[in-house]
């Protein structure tokens, strides 16, 4: 789905360069550093120069000077070897695309007799992608090109750098039992989730575990293993500051819960009864139309889980349909058009390479998770869209009423992705805590349904009746995604910051998305998020969107106030 950095030996105003190991022109460094043909390399403060180049250096008071002469690389020189790294990221990124579509296919429209040549074919180009990523060429060019370019030139390189040391790490062999065994899983998870059993799964489970502590340990063998996995999904943010922000999430939501729950506040139910799939899929296609969904570059399909794959040329949304919870749908829907518009904002000139590629899966899922919540949630947006829920499913309602509906807690929800703003961090704390003691070796996989169980009756007060309820409801795991679950509650903390710093910036939003006016708020996010694309690490970036590092501040004012009035709570 979506290595370590050098040390910067001066100072890096451009966040793009920070993190590189910055070389200045006839200038001195105490890291590693791949000069020219002339001069082998500088390292620790000392310099082996080759038998054709001369070197001069000084001392003075003990502190070692040294001055390359000539042997560095040439402006053009320079441009030279950068043109051939590029062309070489771009190809990778070329095949990346063609195997994500292949993804795409295979849980959508490939019949399922078709998994075996599947899972070989996502095999096989899973392991020309590794040969590229660890290729011998694009080392010395990375070599080479480090600390030689600046500014956009430099963030590439950071970002192959790290990707490049990541992958040499991991056999090939490894690699591919990997692909193969998670295309495998798919349609047994598929299955297994449909009888509502998990021993089905158990085994496909137990491989992928192995597999995946397998890759964690030749990453680094000396580090925590999830923690390795995270970086999959979230490389710049430690672990330790993501498991701050959900052991705070896990403690200051319960008792906001649990207020709300001894509310007498009963809210709007408009929608009961059963809805006909077709006036479902008109009823979304409209919300992505309101949006401003790019028709031209994307297209609706329906999936078991629904998600968004693509480019800034084809960006992609799936969602499903349930008879009796047509917001659910709509939700899923409006969720996955955050995805796509930021794939969709992506700059078209930078495609094929980390500046044409969303930053990370916490960014991602602010985008969804903004749309989802702060627009399909709010007021506004139903004063906007109840004449349409009204036209295709054929009821009388008012905007309070769905908008009531829309924003229901139910401590009872047994699964993520129908749960409310509230409940759902817990529901990602449960998984939080399952894959990390999965992939630490703390729990067995055959353990996993009743501690699952366990927990869900320890955080929200229900238990699941069955497994299909219960640990068999997200195909991540099927997918190795392990790591992954975190960046959900990350990207939730950020879609709060990010659309307090847009009405900073724009000014209150209620009218804009009233009046059905999401240029603004679409071309704020463009403009500070998604035009960067890797340019930026993480923390860099939310710094540049919203002027302070990442916080649950924002998210825990929006959650307390929003549901203090609609639950009349008084503190």
């Amino acid at each position: 789905m979506w290595s370590p950095s050098f040390t910067t030996t001066t100072g890096a105003d451009d966040p793009a360069t920070a993190g590189t190991n910055h070389v200045p022109a006839m200038g001195v460094t105490h890291q590693y550093h791949r000069v020219s043909p002339g001069v082998s390399r500088i390292h620790n403060g000392s310099l082996t120069p080759s038998s054709e180049e001369p070197v001069a250096h000084t001392g003075t008071s003990g502190l070692i000077v040294l001055v390359v002469l000539s042997g560095c690389m040439s402006s053009q020189q320079v441009d030279n070897t950068y043109e051939r790294f590029l062309d070489h990221v771009k190809q990778y990124h070329y095949l990346s695309g063609a195997s994500m579509m292949l993804g795409w296919d295979q849980r959508v429209t490939m019949p399922e007799g078709g998994t075996p040549a599947r899972a070989k074919q996502a095999s096989a180009l899973s392991a020309v992608q590794h040969d590229m990523l660890t290729d011998g060429d694009l080392a010395a060019m990375l070599d080479d090109l480090e600390g030689a370019v600046e500014g956009e030139r430099a963030a590439i390189v950071r970002e192959m750098r790290r990707s490049h040391e990541r992958a040499a790490r991991v056999p090939d062999d490894l690699v591919e039992r990997l692909t193969e065994a998670s295309a495998n899983a798919h349609p047994v998870w598929k299955q297994a989730k449909a009888d509502a059993d998990f021993g089905q799964f158990e085994e496909t489970l137990r491989e992928i575990v192995d597999l995946r502590r397998e890759y964690a340990e030749a990453i680094d063998p000396d580090r925590d293993p999830y923690a390795v996995l995270v970086e999959d999904y979230e490389p710049y943010i430690p672990l330790s500051d993501i498991e701050a922000t959900l052991e705070r999430l896990r403690e200051e939501l319960p008792p906001l819960i649990d207020a709300i729950g001894d509310s007498d506040v009963e809210l709007a139910n408009p929608l009961e009864g059963t809805y006909d799939q077709d006036d479902q899929e008109s009823l979304v296609r409209e919300a992505l139309d309101t949006l401003g969904y790019d028709w031209d570059r994307g297209r609706l399909d329906t999936a078991a889980h629904p998600f968004s794959v693509g480019t800034q040329f084809d960006a992609r949304v799936t969602t499903r349909f349930s008879p009796d919870d047509p917001l659910d749908a709509l939700g899923s829907t409006i969720h996955e058009f955050g995805h796509a518009s930021y794939t969709l904002g992506l700059p078209d000139n930078e495609y094929g390479t980390p500046l044409g590629s969303d930053r990370d899966m916490t960014i991602h899922e602010s985008q969804s998770r903004l749309w989802e919540n702060h627009v399909g949630r709010s007021l506004p947006f139903w004063r906007l869209f109840t004449p349409a829920v009204e036209d295709h499913l054929g009821v009388e309602t008012e905007p309070r009423a769905l908008y009531e509906a829309a924003n229901r807690v139910y401590d009872d929800n047994l699964i993520r992705v129908e749960a409310d703003e509230l409940t759902y961090h817990l529901h990602i704390v449960l998984r939080w805590e399952i894959e990390r003691d999965l992939i630490r070796g703390d729990l067995a996989v055959s353990e996993v349904p009743a501690v699952w169980n366990d927990r869900m009756e320890e955080y929200l007060g229900v238990r699941p009746e069955n497994d299909a309820e219960g640990c068999l409801q997200d195909t991540h795991w099927a997918g190795a995604s392990f790591g992954y679950f975190p960046t959900y509650s990350l990207g939730s903390m950020l879609a709060a910051q990010l659309f307090a710093a847009a009405e900073r910036d724009l000014g209150p939003l209620d009218d804009d998305i009233e009046n059905g006016a999401f240029d603004p708020l679409s071309e704020w996010l463009t403009e500070n998020i998604h035009q960067h694309g890797c340019r930026y690490t993480t923390p860099a970036l939310v710094e540049s969107a919203t002027g302070e590092g990442l916080t649950a501040d924002y998210f825990l004012d929006y959650a307390r106030e929003k549901y203090g009035r609609l639950y009349d709570l008084e503190n």
